[in-house]
This record gives structure tokens, C-alpha cells and sequence, in this order.
């Protein structure tokens, strides 16, 4: 039986402070392509794969061949910021703290490539990060479980013995379905309830709170 344990880490809303970019980002996307999406909406399918969110927020009828142009606008848009995008307070440190307990870390995001590098550059711990499940490495984005188990696999853990934390409720959702232990953070601007009410075991406000309660969290009770 394997003693070693996964910490598996979404990345925008739970360790960088990027929701709010990709809101705009995506709203000026669909805005230039003549769209109007409400900004609510698009914070709502934040964390979702290019594809999917664009399924979610323009439904089956739209022109596919526009999937490109929107994307690829979307992260020109995004990608003014890669130079500044700002870690949450204490994300490195919580990162570094869990490796220090003897846990595996690895991070499960839908950002790949040049933003995926962006953001382990702001979040500035790749001294302690194994690796990470990107949308490159899947089939299916969240919420299907494919990220987390990619992730798990790169740790060599069963589910059992891994916690996925993630600001979404297609996080949740993903970490639910792959039978890791979720657990949840407020910073991306998800409501509590929606976030338990997706499976969440426990919600933190950000990774310094988290950090700050570790010996009575999920992780404590995987030592």
C-alpha cells in the first residue's frame, strides 16, 4: 500500500488571482465577435476548457467555426497580463508547506502553454511542484475527472490518498468524480454554498487561510 499523498491544485482563482482577468478577457472576446455575454455568466464558466465554456455560454447553435477566432482572441487579450498576474497571498508558502509534510504537489488546470508557464512563474514555488495535468494532457476538461486523475497519476496515488483544492464548482465536480477529497477556496468569487453544494468537504477564504488552518484540514486528517 502506497504511503505517498497527492496535493492536487487548481490554478486560476486558487493560487493566482486571474478570474476576474479572464472575465474581461472573454467578455471583449465575444464583445469584438458580437456577442453579448453578461460578465456573470462568464464567471460562472470560468475554469471550464476553452470548448466547454464556450458550449456553456453560446449553446449548441452557434457557428463552430467561430470557436477559433473567439479563443484566440481571448487569450491575445489575456496574455497583455502574463507579466503581471498576481499569486494569492500565501500560495507559494501553502504549496511549500505541504511539500515540507511530505506531500506530492501537482497542479490540475485547464491553462496550458505559454499561460500555464505564466502562471507557475507568478505563483513562483516550481521548487516544490512534481508537475501538472494541463488542458494539453486530457481528453475532457473539468468538471470531468480526467484533469484530477492525470494529475493523481503523475503522483503515482490512489484516489484515497489525494485532495484536489479548487475554486469552482466544476472543480468540485471534477475532484467528486474522480473520488479525491474536495475541497474548496472562495477566492475565485464562487459562493460558499454553491461550492459545498458541489461537493466542497471544507471551504477556505484563500490559500493563507487555508495555510493558517492546515492541522485541522483534509490534509491533517491524511497524515
Amino acid at each position: 500500500m502506497t504511503t505517498s499523498r497527492a496535493a492536487i491544485f487548481d490554478v486560476d482563482g486558487t493560487l493566482v488571482d486571474t478570474n476576474h482577468l479572464h472575465v474581461v478577457t472573454w467578455w471583449e472576446a465575444f464583445r469584438q465577435s458580437g456577442h453579448h455575454v453578461p460578465m456573470r455568466d462568464i464567471h460562472r464558466a470560468v475554469g471550464l476548457s476553452g470548448g466547454d465554456l464556450l458550449d456553456h455560454l453560446l449553446g449548441d447553435g452557434r457557428d463552430p467555426d467561430e470557436d477559433e477566432q473567439l479563443s484566440a482572441a481571448h487569450h491575445a487579450l489575456y496574455a497583455t497580463y502574463f507579466e503581471r498576474l498576481p499569486a494569492l497571498d500565501a500560495a507559494g508558502d501553502l504549496l511549500r508547506a505541504l511539500a515540507g509534510r511530505g506531500w506530492e504537489i501537482v497542479l490540475a488546470t485547464s491553462a496550458s502553454g505559454a499561460e500555464l508557464s505564466a502562471l507557475r512563474r507568478a505563483i513562483d514555488a516550481d521548487d516544490v511542484i512534481l508537475g501538472a495535468a494541463s488542458a494539453d494532457d486530457v481528453a475532457d476538461g473539468k468538471p470531468a475527472p480526467d484533469p484530477v486523475q492525470q494529475a493523481r497519476e503523475l503522483a503515482g496515488v490512489p484516489s484515497e490518498r489525494a485532495v484536489f483544492v479548487g475554486d469552482t464548482v466544476w472543480d468540485m465536480k471534477a475532484a467528486e468524480r474522480d473520488g479525491v477529497t474536495p475541497v474548496a477556496v472562495l477566492s475565485g468569487g464562487i459562493p460558499r454554498a454553491d461550492l459545498e453544494s458541489a461537493g466542497a468537504q471544507a471551504v477556505y477564504r484563500d490559500p493563507a487561510d487555508l495555510l493558517g488552518h492546515l492541522d485541522s484540514s483534509a490534509f491533517a486528517d491524511m497524515e
